[in-house]
């Protein structure tokens, strides 16, 4: 059986979190899920740093992102997801609030694969979030890449 990556969740509202953690557990998602507070915090998971210097999972199958999260905002880590080249095949999913057009739009121009507005009742939430988590983590093929930490 191959092994399942995680699934990046960077998000800073807790209620959101364990929203998102309960929608997974109702797909039915086997996939480690890897919560980070802020902006921070991922760019740490991701590049290996920090309090993750030692983590010996492989690259996410799909970052769920806020845009608006404390230290470093949600645009800025996907601005630097998408110029480094050992990131730029993973896939990343902003999941936020804001219905703002130039949000979605700087969104898409530095190369997001989705965009999705969290609905605001809770069953449509929870079906959008497992549905989510279904389609990246388990339906979508992304190329093989090297689980080492980066050098």
């Amino acid at each position: 059986m191959k092994r399942l990556r995680p699934i990046l969740l960077a998000e800073d509202n807790p209620n959101d979190v364990e929203l998102i953690l309960t929608a997974f557990q109702g797909a039915n998602l086997l996939n480690e899920i890897q919560v980070t507070r802020d902006g921070e915090e991922a760019l740490d998971f991701l590049y290996r740093r920090g309090p993750y210097s030692g983590r010996t999972s492989p690259q996410p199958a799909v970052i769920l992102l806020d845009l608006k999260m404390p230290k470093v905002d949600g645009r800025e880590v996907l601005r630097q997801v998408r110029a480094d080249p050992q990131f730029r095949h993973v896939p990343v999913v902003i999941l936020t609030s804001s219905r703002e057009e130039a949000d979605l739009v700087a969104s898409y121009q530095l190369g997001v694969n989705a965009f999705v507005v969290k609905p605001v009742d809770f069953q449509e939430f929870i079906s959008a979030v497992g549905q989510l988590g279904f389609f990246w983590a388990l339906l979508n093929e992304a190329p093989r890449v090297d689980s080492n930490p980066p050098a």
